[in-house]
């Protein structure tokens, strides 16, 4: 069992590498530090207690092999780093307990709370929370004032009605959003798992259990009890007994569970509620037996008995057939000897048992149904398939004979692939409860860390030998690593079971340490709104001055008439009467700061997040996923944004792998006409549109022809003809040898290594023919894999270390020995392979930089070079690259890296650098085989899209680790880069900071300017983008120089004169750098947008993260503001979403002021006219309902629904965008002017009564006079709220019925309010006011001639704005009622477009129409040649011409890849696919995708090497290896490093 040691201190915890889903609530930054602190402050300093160690000797030598002996040195590290111990079936050592036998250590509950309340706790921590609101703060203070009655406030009890409601309402919405959350929490905490009972967990024990949790457990017990047996009293039914509590609850029982689903936050679990495992006994509560281990990859592939290596006997052709066609292709594979391949392998190594067999037990132990929350630390527990994971467990053993089992991690990091995990080999015949019982040993674990991909732990035991009881034990460790943990959060797939051991709980388990530390961000107007609060609270502090010191002064008179008709100060002294009336005045004008400004805005954001979410234009069919926001209070800064950084892999493109090229031996091979290869050829003059149709066409007869000769090289059944990638002819002829037995060799040999060195997972369709697909956590990966079946080397699947692979038909087996997995340092990973015949080999592959810099020194210099320049074209025609190599390795050389590579991986501290180090010693002397190329293609619109954001003025940058020629090239392809553009290459990783400084400032000079801070502060102020003339490209290396403090603001300045500015081969810590420098050197505001987890860092430092939810991870999205399916989705959501929002709220705050200001002062304007006495003009009833009910819902509507144009017409008109990017729409000029208008606005409101009342001489029809105070606030306030709910109605653009109507009643309520309240006795001096005033003439003529005289001035400025100094969007407001914008309503602009599939016919393809470049005007135009330039229509953008020449589905000739263009003919090229498809042997043979580059490649050359080689091939050729001998640092070599390459 497990024990802990705590010492003082805390836990070292790295930062998360993002916000998890448990994340329920997001933090500001300091609230979310202090969660973050609550959270590991709960994670004790734990270490391992040092024992004696037992001398080494032939029985003690760590590892039964004595392969791997864990080292004095190691162990010193181990026993004295940060951890845990869980012991299993073995005592606690002394120092682990207390004097009185109690443990020392105390675990994390597995009982989570993400509940911020208790019943107990909701009303104080509420208000707690509430009252953090200065604004809360202040009203409550008046409040308090109000109480007493030397403040004159008539009723304090109506004082308070407004805090009471705004508290109210905001109370009632936490509590519902935190009952959602406790219901989650109870419905996970009650989750069902099976628990091993009836054994000796030592790790933790019920005797320690707190009294004050026991009285809880009590407390809780009877409540339930209690309202069970009322409920069945209701219904009828018995009470239920305690012994069926557990398997009646709703944790259980989850059928009956309605917790998730009306609930808009789902729990992260609620998709497998439905699904407990079926096939066990639905009565019983515990199980004892094992069931059926899960098939293997042969029972799916062949119904061979023996469990031997699958068959390929299903073929198309007869077995004689394929036996002729098989000698019909001689191959070096093909007709190696059988005996030979098939030598007997080493012995496999003995891992040992964890299982005691001569261990005495009481055979008591079962598995039983119990709740997470009863979960500990040693536990061990049974998980069956899609069952979610309880908590943090490592694997003993699975239902799968080889020890692997599947997980999907869609709720831990967003990736929905499945992830092959595996049972501790020594673990593995842990299987039944009595096997639990036998089992012991010891985990030296370390603590609890957020680190997601990472774990470092070692299980100990002392080895028995089964058939000798009696024998001497030996000392026995193996590693685990985090692929042998299952992570709460994961759900387990496609195994039948696993059972494992709990070594983390509750909040201790990785997802709960990952939780609520993102920061929340506020929008920007938000931040300024501060001042204009304090703006308000100056206003208000002098008003309240003034009365004071007016009211101090007048009572300081002794000969003032006041005195024969009051009944003297209330303060009974000047000093003391001025300092009353001061607070007095706080009351009555508490209205100035406006109360209910936060909750009404934070409605509106609400109400505007929910637009977002239901705007059926950006949702993403394929994924099922509308556009989700994420943080709610943001939506104004999307209508703001003037930069967008954006990722390239998977958010320009579709993350959508397919091989379509590879260079073996020096021989390209693959055809395909990608869109980079389409901008490479337009910057060349040549006409992409005709090309592409012929292009395509003969790869779909290379397509035809290639099939032809694989069915004829060997019938395989794996092949399906509709998904083959890779089109090359002559890579066939090649494998059957037609260039010569050399080039065969080498074609196998790559291939070979292609379905060798991979860590995909198989997964076999049954049919006729069986369908075989690869699971990877790269696409690129699978891509290879799958190639490598499409040709013949299909991966059937593993057993143990056995790799199955079938090699042009012929089965054969592969002995794993060790695989050295990718990761952004190495860049590269490997396996080391036992062949057939018995010899080791090491087949690596990674970036083209990483292997040619281990290749063998001085050898296949030739052939480097020609590969070298191979991967460049393929660069350049926009595909991602990668270099295969291999090594043959000695027995003995490989049998002493193997024991340190065993050391390393038991280490418990620094494992990751320790097995760095080792692997980096055995990946050298490489000899090159060859390289890939795989097309990631563009998403749809992705061109459309960035030429519309550009219009609207919006800079994009694109921040990608892919290299310079790829990112150059697919910048062109998607309107980033033009013919027109000069481009500044930087490429300086060799130079220091004085060289980066000159070129800096020799590009400055061009632009006339020298990076100076008067430069930058006026760069500030520019908004409009720079003219197409220039796009600087810079590489990692070269970012970190200018990133200097000495260099950043000469490099900005450098690049806001750049159209497109694109950085390759960038770390994520340099990406959120880069948009740090431009957000905050600038002053504008950013948007970041990418698909991975390399892109969370800039996601999070951007205004605004948008994620893309794409298919292989939402690690950005997990972390983002807003997620969306495409790319294209963002003009929508910034150019139409953000736009509105962030107008819509400009306009509401400037009209929520000015409503306030107005009614205000009108009552200070009174207090003239009584000495500043605090006398209430209107009646208190109207000063609590004026914000309330009277002046609320229009300024509501106008934030939530109002609408300048329609979203077609924003964007039809881009350009309506930059005046949200120059931040014109809320300014503190326009706060001012609105606070100007509402001070004349209420002086008119009041004066126009005053005057009318100043002679006091009328009298009511039966001779009252009402000339009173209270009549007269009926005339004021009356008037005052139809001014102001008109006045905002003049100020909102769209005036459809619910606007006016809702305008109506809310000015109609004071007059209703005012004749039903009057009408009651209640009202004392208010009684009878409204029928009194209601009667007369002289209110409604007063009214009607206050309210024109108020708004006249307001009108006439915005008749004359609009007439003669209209801003754009009067224009186009203009334009759209004369019909100019009607033809939109015949397309849906912002639906993407269908693609039209090859078999469609012409009408159903959108009409192209021919777009002259910028700065040119068209004669005739296709569709409105009789109409003039100025009439003619704008186009949508998914309708608009587009100079995009070809599809975005891909570059093959199938109905995946379409041309967008109906080509007629091509006149320039005579050639037929005969020419092109004749063959001559290797390189001499010409291909028509390889001479076409090479063509353009041969043009460009020059101007490239004029430039220090910015190109791969000529620093690949000079490249020689660091790592093939020692000593060899003073050969000069140029490595360009890569960082985090996607």
């Amino acid at each position: 069992m497990a024990r802990i040691h705590f010492t003082s201190g805390e836990t070292s915890v790295s930062k998360p590498v993002k916000r998890m889903r448990w994340a329920t609530t997001r933090k500001p930054g300091q609230s979310g530090a202090k969660k973050r602190l609550s959270l590991l402050q709960r994670v004790p300093k734990v270490t391992v207690s040092t024992y004696e160690e037992k001398p080494d000797g032939p029985k003690n030598s760590g590892l039964v092999t004595d392969e791997g002996p864990l080292g004095e040195q190691q162990i010193q590290e181990e026993s004295h780093g940060h951890g845990r111990q869980i012991y299993v079936n073995l005592p606690l050592p002394p120092e682990a307990k207390t004097e009185d036998g109690h443990i020392i250590a105390q675990y994390s509950r597995n009982k989570i709370r993400t509940a911020k309340y208790t019943p107990l706790s909701f009303v104080p921590k509420n208000l707690w929370f509430q009252f953090h609101n200065i604004a809360n703060i202040y009203f409550f203070f008046t409040v308090i004032l109000s109480i007493f009655s030397i403040f004159g406030a008539s009723n304090p009890g109506l004082g308070s009605v407004p805090l009471i409601f705004i508290l109210t309402v905001t109370a009632i919405k936490d509590a519902v959003e935190d009952w959602r959350r406790t219901v989650l929490d109870t419905e996970l905490n009650n989750s069902p798992v099976y628990r091993l009972v009836d054994w000796n967990n030592v790790n933790s024990s019920d005797d320690d259990i707190s009294l004050w949790r026991r009285v809880k457990k009590t407390c809780t017990r009877s409540v339930i009890s209690t309202y069970r047996w009322i409920k069945s009293l209701r219904k009828g039914h018995p009470k239920p007994s305690e012994k069926d509590a557990v398997t009646d609850h709703p944790g259980l029982q989850r059928n009956n569970s309605i917790a998730t689903r009306h609930t808009i936050r789902s729990s992260i679990y609620s998709e497998e509620r439905e699904s407990f495992h079926s096939s066990q006994s639905q009565t019983g509560e515990e199980i004892a037996m094992t069931p059926v281990p899960s098939p293997g990859y042969r029972s799916s592939l062949s119904p061979d008995a023996n469990g031997g290596p699958p068959s390929s006997a299903f073929s198309y052709e007869t077995a004689d057939e394929a036996r002729a066609a098989g000698d019909n292709a001689p191959s070096m594979l093909r007709t190696q000897n059988s005996s030979k391949r098939k030598s007997v392998a080493p012995p496999k190594k003995d891992y040992g048992s964890l299982i005691n067999p001569h261990k005495e037990v009481p055979d008591t132990a079962r598995f039983k149904k119990d709740y997470w929350k009863n979960v500990k630390v040693g536990d061990f527990v049974r998980i069956y398939n899609d069952e979610p994971i309880p908590a943090d467990i490592v694997v003993l053993s699975t239902s799968d004979p080889d020890g692997a089992c599947y997980i999907e991690t869609k709720n831990l990091d967003g990736e929905t692939n499945l992830k092959v995990r595996h049972a501790l080999q020594a673990g593995r015949r842990v299987k039944h409860a009595k096997d639990c019982e036998f089992a012991e040993f010891m985990i030296d674990s370390e603590g609890p860390s957020p680190n997601l991909y990472s774990y470092s732990g070692v299980a100990r035991w002392q080895q028995q030998d089964p058939k000798n009881p009696d024998a001497p034990t030996h000392d026995m460790a193996e590693p685990i690593t985090i692929n042998n943990m299952l992570l709460r959060g994961c759900s387990l797939k496609n195994t039948e079971w696993i059972l494992g051991v709990v070594v983390f709980t509750g909040g201790e388990t990785k997802i709960m340490l990952n939780s609520g530390i993102t920061p929340s961000k506020r929008a920007r107007i938000a931040r300024e709104l501060n001042w204009n609060v304090i703006y308000n609270f100056i206003i208000l502090f002098f008003m309240c001055l003034v009365a004071g010191i007016v009211q101090g002064v007048t009572w300081a008179g002794d000969d003032n008439s006041l005195n024969f008709f009051e009944f003297g100060s209330i303060g009974g002294n000047p000093p003391t009467d001025g300092f009353i009336t001061f607070w007095a005045a706080l009351i009555l004008f508490q209205n100035l700061v406006p109360i209910s400004l936060y909750i009404t805005l934070e409605i509106v954001r609400s109400i505007q997040a929910f637009f977002i979410w239901s705007d059926i234009h950006m949702y993403y069919e394929r994924l099922d996923y509308p556009c989700t926001p994420k943080s709610w209070n943001i939506s104004d800064d999307l209508g703001q944004i003037e930069y967008i950084f954006s990722d390239k892999t998977g958010t320009l493109t579709q993350n959508v792998m397919e091989f379509k090229k590879c260079t073996i031996n020096g021989v390209p091979y693959g055809e395909a006409y990608t869109e980079a290869e389409a901008g490479m050829r337009r910057r060349q003059g040549i006409d992409v549109e005709a090309e592409a149709a012929r292009v395509r066409q003969e790869i779909a007869d290379a397509r035809v022809e290639m099939l032809k000769l694989l069915r004829k090289t060997y019938d395989n059944p794996y092949l399906h003809d509709d998904e083959l990638t890779f089109i090359s002819p002559t890579f066939v002829a090649d494998l059957n040898g037609q260039s010569g037995e050399a080039q065969q060799a080498a074609t196998e040999r790559f291939m070979l290594a292609l379905a060798l060195c991979h860590t995909v997972i198989t997964e076999t369709t049954p049919g006729d023919p069986p369908k075989i697909e690869f699971k990877a956590q790269s696409p690129d990966e699978a891509a290879l894999v799958a190639t490598a079946r499409d040709v013949g080397f299909t991966v059937l699947g593993r057993t143990n270390d056995d790799l199955h692979v079938n090699v042009l038909g012929e089965d054969r087996t592969y002995r794993i020995l060790n695989t050295l997995e990718f990761n952004s340092t190495r860049k590269r990973m490997s396996a080391i392979v036992r062949m057939p015949d018995g010899k080791i080999k090491l087949f690596c592959k990674g970036a083209d930089s990483m292997i040619y810099s281990r290749l063998a020194r001085g050898q296949q210099q030739e052939l480097r070079k020609a590969t070298a320049e191979n991967l460049e074209m393929f660069a350049r025609e926009g595909l991602r690259t990668l270099c295969v190599a291999e090594r043959d390795l000695d027995e003995e050389f490989y049998q002493e890296w193997n024991k340190d590579h065993d050391f390393a991986a038991q280490a418990l501290t620094d494992r990751e650098d320790r097995l760095e180090e080792v692997a980096d010693r055995i990946e050298r002397e490489l000899t090159l085989l060859g390289g890939t190329a795989i097309e990631d293609r563009l998403q749809d619109g992705v061109p459309d899209t960035i030429a519309l954001l550009g219009q609207a003025g919006i800079k994009l940058w694109v921040l990608t680790g892919d290299k310079v020629e790829t990112a150059i090239n697919i910048g062109f392809s998607c309107n980033l880069l033009s013919n027109e553009m000069d481009l500044i290459l930087f490429d300086i990783p060799e130079a220091s900071v004085d060289e980066a400084a000159k070129l800096l400032d020799q590009h400055l000079q061009t632009f006339g300017l020298t990076g100076s801070d008067g430069e930058l502060a006026a760069a500030r102020h520019i908004h409009e983008p720079p003219p197409p003339t220039h796009a600087l490209v810079i590489d990692g290396e070269s970012l970190k120089l200018v990133l200097r403090d000495e260099l950043r603001q000469r490099f900005l300045l450098l690049c806001k004169q750049c159209k497109s500015v694109l950085c390759c081969r960038v770390s994520p810590a340099q990406k959120a750098a880069v948009v740090q420098l431009v957000k905050s050197g600038l002053d504008v505001m950013a948007l970041s947008i990418g698909d991975g987890a390399n892109d969370v860092a800039m996601i999070q430092e951007a205004d605004v993260g948008v994620g893309i939810a794409g298919e292989e991870g939402r690690q950005a999205v997990m972390s983002s503001d807003y997620a969306i399916g495409q790319f294209r989705f963002l003009q929508r959501l910034v150019l139409v979403h953000g736009r509105w929002s962030y107008r819509r709220l400009a306009e509401s705050i400037a009209n929520f002021f000015y409503k306030n200001l107005v009614w205000t002062v009108a009552l200070f304007w009174y207090q003239i006219y009584n000495n500043f006495d605090i006398t209430y003009l209107f009646d208190y009833t109207y000063i609590l309902l004026v914000n309330l009910v009277f002046t609320s819902l229009p300024v509501g509507l106008l934030g939530c629904l109002d609408q300048d144009v329609s979203d077609k017409v924003s964007l039809a008109v881009p350009q309506l965008y930059r005046r949200g990017m120059e931040r014109k729409e809320w300014t503190q000029v326009k706060f001012w002017l609105y606070m100007v208008d509402g001070l004349y606005q209420s002086a008119i409101c009041f004066f126009m009564a005053y005057l009318l009342f100043q002679p006091a001489t009328f009298e009511t029809e039966n001779g009252r006079g009402i000339a009173d105070r209270s009549r007269m606030g009926v005339y004021v306030a009356c008037v005052t709220i139809v001014v102001i709910n008109s006045y905002i109605l003049l100020n909102t653009y769209k005036w459809d019925w619910l606007m006016v109507l809702i305008t109506v009643l809310s000015s109609l309520l004071i007059f209703a309010w005012t004749g039903i309240y009057s009408s009651f006795e209640a009202s004392f001096q208010f009684y009878k006011a409204g029928a009194e005033v209601y009667g007369q003439l002289t209110f409604w003529a007063l009214t009607l001639l206050t309210f024109v005289i108020c708004l006249l001035p307001r009108f006439c400025v915005k008749y004359f704005q609009k007439n003669y100094i209209p801003y754009d969007i009067d224009i186009i407001r203009e334009q759209v009622r004369q019909g100019k914008f009607k033809y939109l309503d015949d397309y849906e602009a912002y639906v993407p477009p269908k693609i039209v599939d090859v078999s469609g016919t012409s009408s159903e393809q959108p009409e192209e129409v021919h777009v002259e470049p910028s700065g040119q005007q068209q004669a005739h135009h296709a569709r409105y040649g009789s109409m003039a330039e100025s009439q003619r229509p704008i186009y949508p953008p998914s309708e608009a011409p587009t100079r995009h020449p070809h599809s975005q589905t891909g570059s093959d000739g199938t109905d995946r890849t379409q041309p967008s263009f109906d080509i007629t003919g091509y006149p320039g090229d005579s050639s037929t696919p005969e020419k092109l498809r004749r063959r001559r042997p290797s390189v001499e043979r010409a291909r028509s995708s390889f001479e076409r580059q090479r063509q353009s490649f041969d043009k460009l050359r020059p101007s490239f090497e004029g430039s220090r080689d910015f190109t791969s091939a000529a620093m690949l050729s000079r490249m020689e290896s660091q790592y093939s001998q020692p000593g060899l640092s003073e050969v000069n070599t140029r490595i360009i490093p890569e960082e985090n390459v996607q």
